[in-house]
């Protein structure tokens, strides 16, 4: 009998919700369903995958269940992927396994796949390995319904038709009941664990769309059952139907495809009035608009506005059927007009500030969003002004933009007074004396429908205060006073393009943020975002600000011609000042200028392009850019057959794709590829034609995007896998400097990746790297330097840069000491390509090492690094620790024990270590108080700094003069480093016994690490299976035994079976200290006793025959001791 204690009932919902209602589908001619590329089929795919991937493990009755149809589909996958486990014959493929008529339960016959059971579905995924994904979409786009063909379409049918409160076990009795077949139970809960994933991706999904868009369909809701009321039979009958399209809900109240309410979609209507033609409508985020014509849920199509864009139903309506706006009026409608669910930020508007810039305080923005609703309210009630308020575009809203006020502060009470009780709304009324001034200026242009820049600036004075107090329900009525003035002024202008919002400045309460259009799993978390810097606010006084301003009129309302003269003239104007990059934001250019690209006129294009390009310079310009949508036009540029169109497309992109969310978007719309396809031209040849010349621009441009996009690591991984490495290895041989350093550029930050140092190592990039670092271009040779800092990771590299000889032009650039980053960049490689010893003796040549002493004082912690660290693998060598000396680099060294700068710590120390194993050296390092500098390092809280600096202290004990005094002399150094044996890094641990076991030798020493409890943690230590540890703890516990009971205590506490394990290991250095700390410890007989209980004779023999001497003696010794045990206890048995 199987196991239905999981289900307690039936989950609810209809089978393949997930693929209908979740995954975007686009028909093909051809009538076969293509899944989208989209972020939202990523994810189910990834599910689906992981789902398959574990159900064998987890459900091997049910993964062993035939289908009742085979699921089939064209796969990649060709017979020489199949291994053990089928029959192969040519091309074709056959399971072992087959069902009870004989057929197999996978069969390929190329390049269509059959496969009968999901058990041998999850061994083809693993088969396809790096291709996993695709089958299992090739999978679902032909088998559109794969539960139907697992389970067969009756025994689907008989289960859906049960109610969803259907016990599960009352549910297999009535299955059986029709179905006899032995397997029932199996196909009932096979149906339950598909139908119980496909719920768990639709929550998934949901919670997805939560973090990214904020969707509240209760609003839309309550208009509709409003609007439901109006369609009566009689003579108040304004609409004949008001009906949903689909009547599933999800969760959060939504109605449309989870892949729709990625665009903050929430249902779709279709309204009959009584006197026009049908209406289809799209309720969203951002208001109401007619759509293409979507009747049913199961359309693919039509989801398009088709409209202008309408702040709620009614208004659309009225704007439709002059029947409903005539009925509606008499019915008193504008009463309900405003639920109390309705939130104030769908009425209110107001400036967001960037990052950086002051903001007012949360409970000013709250009192103004309510003064400036109440007073637009009750203009609307008294119908003497009627004002459209344009609605946001979903763009801002799902960005996180508006101001997102809950309902405790649209509830707070006004400053009138009186008492009010929980529930109440506020309404003013303007008194018949009350006078207001308003002032709009409207500018439509010849495209209309695309909101455009607004600023709603209102000052209401305050209402004469009301007393009194209502009841519960009840609605309170302000009047103003006679001499009450309330001034307002708002200026709208609506853009050319349907569909693009304005760069709005919103004001946000502190603390929010915007919520990121696209959510990764990797999501970039590793990059920095841009910092936003703080920019003043525009200058309303220049007459530049005002020129600007009648320009952007010009270009929002005029003709092809009028529009080109427009930009020439906009051209005109200095566009790197800061207050002209404002300007054209401020009065609704920007977006306008988005919109032309979007148009089919090449000159147009070209004008906006190049005004573009010059104001997103701006931080502010390129936030606004990407959030308005911008991003993805220009990226849609790139495939323009107008070469100038693609340069400067790529060339803004460069500008924009400062920041993570503009980076991301332009990998995310296809922009990579796009660019990377720009690489490919010949830019070396001696003389260039005028289209060749086009050609090497437009690749300029591209490497110059590429560059700026290179900082994500995703796109570092797109640019490969788009084949931008042999391109840009192409790219290096240009004579071109303006080429060069973008390339360089876009190599150096990828470099960062191991696949791109090993790419550039085989293109034979280094050579051309090694060449540019001679050019007369300072940036171009810093960018050279920075990319063989970051290539120089392993001896072939750094060989390849001696072979080519750059080891001396990377020392002649440390004569440049003003231009701080090429120094930065110059001394990273030479510390790098000073792994090699061959090349430090080079570098000798070139007295690299006097010019490196000479940079330890007076530079930038970025530079120190790098110097210490070269400094560090030159003391390697010993005749450059007395040359070091003598130059008078110890001094300087120790000096910078005092810093905090952790890399350069680590730096610091390793050098200092290196220098102190020469005796002389050790005296100064010992004078200047270096090893207490060292030792306080301990203290740090960075594990690598904590770690170096124990290393650094092996060498300084080992040849200071009066080791134990001058550790003792250090007050609580001992404790500290005892306590370091708690750490969870291990690579301190390792750095920690190893000093130990230098410290150990002072027998005074000794006693106080004993007192500090250094045996139980050594021996806490011996389970380990690290042979770098294993060869310092062995050392460290051989060194302890030698006071007191320790060899006794280390026996009580578990360290000698551990360590007898130690001698299975390949190191022999391990061999060494453990023979070491084995002969220490088999002085007690308790412990000899283990030892000889572990086995631990073989291996010791066999080490006796060591050519390492030092083993041989401890190796005997500790077998002496045990046969010495082993005859005082014959001796004793005898005599007794």
């Amino acid at each position: 009998m199987l196991d239905f204690t999981q289900f307690q009932k039936i989950p609810a919902g209809a089978m393949g919700l997930s693929l209908t209602k979740a995954a975007q589908w686009t028909t093909a001619s051809s009538g076969t369903g293509k899944l989208e590329f989209t972020p939202m089929n990523g994810f189910l795919l990834k599910e689906i995958l992981h789902f398959v991937e574990q159900f064998s493990s987890q459900h091997p009755q049910e993964a062993d269940h035939v289908f009742e149809e085979p699921l089939h589909w064209s796969t990649t996958l060709v017979a020489s992927d199949f291994k053990t486990d089928y029959d192969i014959s040519d091309s074709d493929v056959q399971s072992h396994e087959k069902d009870y008529e004989g057929h197999p339960l996978l069969q390929l016959s190329p390049p269509t796949v059959y496969v009968r059971s999901i058990s041998q579905l999850s061994k083809l995924v693993h088969l396809a390995d790096d291709k996993k994904l695709e089958e299992v979409q090739a999978c679902l786009e032909e088998n559109k319904d794969p539960v139907v063909k697992i389970l067969g379409p009756s025994f689907v049918s008989t289960l859906e038709k049960e109610d969803a409160n259907t016990d599960v076990l009352s549910l297999v009795d009535k299955v059986k009941e029709k179905d006899q077949g032995k397997d029932t139970e199996v196909k009932v809960k096979l149906f339950l664990l598909l139908q119980n994933m496909d719920n768990q991706l639709i929550s998934k999904c949901l919670k997805e769309i939560a973090g990214q868009v904020s969707l509240d369909p209760t609003a839309v809701k309550n208009e509709v059952e409003l609007l439901k009321k109006f369609c009566s039979e009689g003579e108040k009958r304004v609409l004949k139907l008001v009906r949903y399209t689909s009547d599933y809900i999800f969760s959060n109240g939504c109605r449309s495809p989870l892949w729709r309410q990625m665009h903050g979609e929430i249902c779709y209507l279709v309204i009959e009035p009584c006197d026009t033609e049908t209406l289809y409508i799209t309720c969203s985020t951002a208001g109401v608009f007619l759509n293409g014509g979507i009747k049913h849920e199961e359309e693919d199509s039509g989801y398009e506005r088709t409209s202008d864009m309408y702040k709620d139903l009614v208004t659309l309506l009225k704007s439709r059927s002059p029947h409903f706006t005539e009925n509606i009026n008499m019915q008193d409608f504008a009463v309900e007009e405003l639920p109390s669910t309705q939130k104030i930020q769908h009425v209110e508007l107001v400036d967001v500030e960037e990052q950086g810039q002051p903001q007012r305080s949360y409970e000013q923005q709250e009192k103004n969003v309510h003064e400036k609703a109440r007073l637009q309210h009750t203009l609307n009630m008294a119908g003497r002004v009627r004002v459209k308020i344009y609605e946001p575009c979903p763009r801002w809203r799902k960005f996180g933009l508006l101001s997102p006020y809950g309902k405790a502060e649209e509830n707070k009470p006004s400053e009138s007074s009186g008492e009010q009780k929980s529930g109440e709304i506020q309404k003013s009324k303007l008194g018949s004396g009350a006078k207001s001034k308003m002032k709009a200026e409207f500018s439509v242009s010849s495209f209309p429908g695309r909101l455009s820049s607004q600023k709603i600036k209102a000052e209401e004075k305050k209402a004469s205060k009301s007393s009194g107090e209502q009841k519960s329900g009840e609605i309170q009525k302000s009047k103003l006073g006679s001499e009450a003035k309330s001034k307002m002024k708002a200026e709208f202008s609506v853009s050319s393009l349907p569909g693009r919002l304005s760069s709005l400045k919103i004001k946000t309460p502190a603390g929010s943020m915007p919520v990121e259009a696209f959510s990764e799993s990797s999501s970039e978390s590793e990059e920095e975002e841009e910092q936003p810097e703080r920019c003043p606010e525009s200058n309303t006084d220049l007459p530049e600000y005002w020129q600007i301003h009648k320009l952007v009129k010009y270009l929002k309302g005029g003709n092809q011609t009028a529009t080109v003269l427009t930009l020439c003239a906009m051209m005109d104007f200095d566009l790197m000042q800061e207050t002209c990059q404002l300007a054209i934001r401020d009065v609704g250019g920007l977006e306008v200028l988005l919109n032309l690209l979007d148009t089919d006129e090449v000159k147009c294009k070209i004008g906006s392009l190049k005004i573009l390009r010059k104001i997103s310079h701006n931080v502010q310009i390129r936030r606004a850019i990407v959030y308005m949508g911008g991003m993805q036009s220009i990226v849609k540029i790139l495939d323009s057959p107008v070469k100038d169109l693609k340069a400067l497309a790529a060339e803004t992109i460069a500008n924009v794709a400062r920041f993570r969310r503009a980076r991301r978007t332009v990998r995310q719309y296809g922009g990579i590829k796009k660019l990377v396809k720009l690489l490919d031209c010949v830019p070396n040849l001696a003389k260039l034609t005028a289209n060749q010349e086009k050609d090497v621009e437009v690749a300029r441009c591209g490497a110059l995007a590429l560059w700026s996009c290179s900082k994500s690591t995703k796109n570092k991984e797109a640019i490969r896998k788009a084949g931008g490495i042999p391109l840009l290895g192409r790219l290096l041989k240009s004579p071109h400097e303006n080429m060069l350093i973008p390339v360089v550029g876009t190599l150096q930050e990828c470099a960062s990746e191991e696949s791109y140092r090993s790419a550039i190592q085989t293109e034979d990039m280094i050579k051309y790297l090694v060449k540019n670092l001679s050019s007369d271009n300072d940036e171009l040779q810093m960018h050279c330097a920075s990319a063989i800092f970051k290539c120089a990771e392993d001896k072939q590299t750094c060989d390849l840069v001696r072979k080519y000889r750059g080891l001396q032009l990377l020392v002649l650039l440390l004569s440049k000491s003003d231009n701080k980053q090429l120094l930065a960049a110059a001394t990273g490689a030479i510390w790098k390509c000073s792994i090699s010893m061959e090349n430090v003796a080079k570098f000798q040549e070139y007295n690299a090492l006097e010019t490196l002493v000479g940079l330890l004082t007076d530079q930038p912690e970025e530079i120190l690094v790098n110097v210490v660290g070269a400094l560090g693998e030159f003391a390697l060598i010993p005749a450059n620790k007395a040359h070091i000396r003598n130059c008078g680099g110890i001094k300087s060294l120790v000096n910078l024990l005092t810093g905090t700068n952790q890399a350069l710590l680590v730096n610091v120390t390793k050098a200092v270590g290196a220098c102190a194993t020469d005796m002389e050296n050790m005296a100064i390092i010992d004078q200047l108080d270096g090893v207490r500098l060292i030792w306080s390092l301990l203290k740090n809280p960075s594990a690598n700094v904590q770690s170096s600096a124990a290393w650094a202290l092996c060498p300084c004990i080992k040849n200071a003069k009066d080791a134990g005094e001058m550790v003792r002399s250090l007050g609580g150094g001992l404790e500290l480093i005892v306590n370091l044996l708690m750490s969870t890094n291990n690579e301190v641990l390792v750095s920690i016994c190893a000093a130990i076991a230098k410290i150990a030798e002072d027998r005074e020493n000794l006693v106080v690490l004993t007192d500090h409890g250094v045996v139980p943690l050594l021996a806490k230590l011996t389970n380990t299976t690290d042979d770098r540890l294993r060869r310092h703890l062995a050392e460290a516990i051989g060194h302890c035994c030698m006071w007191g009971s320790n060899r006794a205590s280390f026996g009580d506490a578990g360290a000698v079976g551990p360590l007898v394990r130690y001698l299975k290991s390949k190191d022999e250095a391990v061999h060494l200290s453990t023979a070491m700390a084995l002969y220490e410890l088999s002085h007690d007989p308790n412990n000899c006793i283990t030892m000889h209980s572990k086995g631990v004779v073989q291996p010791l023999i066999v080490f006796m025959g060591s050519d390492d001497e030092t083993l041989q003696e401890f190796a005997a010794g500790c077998v002496r001791n045990i046969r010495l045990l082993a005859q005082a206890n014959r001796n004793a048995r005898l005599y007794r």
